[in-house]
């Protein structure tokens, strides 16, 4: 159990990494939505020091920050809550890693920590971006015109995942291989 003050730290790093996440997310896309979405890595990162609580409590914080800072696409109520509370909540399930994560770091095997770091991205970024996808199926069919709804959406969402995926992935292993006591708790 975490003492008052480690909560607070941990509450006050969380918000921290979900403001630059939002940060990040004002990077230009390079074609619309097939860009990465580079602000998941400050939330990953976070997940795989805080755990499954924190990364969740980041990416929640970070998709409430979208409509703060007016960078939400509306089309309906259900849809908003689909594509910014939920999906970005989710992508805070990469914390499910963490304690396999934190073990192989501290035990030095940095392979281990590779490997956990990877699937951590890859599940956080799967669930988010699984959220979206129903959005898109559901929401943004109009876009698809004569191209089926799952496929339009499967690409868009999928070529957006990947290049997430591929851009959270490095930032981790960058890490990992430079600075490792990043991921230690200090409180």
């Amino acid at each position: 159990m975490l003492s008052s003050r480690s909560r607070i730290h941990a509450l006050v790093e969380t918000a921290i990494f979900a403001a630059l996440a939002m940060a990040l997310s004002f990077i230009p896309d390079f074609v619309s939505w097939f860009s990465p979405s580079w602000g998941s890595i400050p939330i990953v990162i976070l997940a795989l020091r805080r755990g499954t609580k924190y990364g969740l409590l980041g990416g929640l914080l970070w998709g409430l920050l979208h409509f703060l800072m007016g960078k939400v696409y509306y089309l309906s109520l259900i849809q908003v809550i689909i594509e910014y509370p939920l999906a970005f909540t989710s992508l805070g399930l990469a914390g499910l890693f963490a304690l396999p994560f934190l073990k192989a770091l501290s035990k030095q095997r940095t392979g281990q920590a590779l490997l956990f770091g990877l699937l951590a991205a890859f599940t956080g970024l799967l669930a988010r971006y699984f959220w979206h996808y129903v959005a898109g199926v559901v929401f943004w069919q109009a876009y698809a015109g004569k191209m089926s709804p799952y496929l339009y959406s499967l690409m868009v969402n999928g070529i957006a995942a990947l290049g997430t995926w591929l851009v959270t992935s490095l930032a981790v292993v960058v890490l990992i291989w430079a600075y490792p006591q990043f991921f230690e708790k200090k409180a």
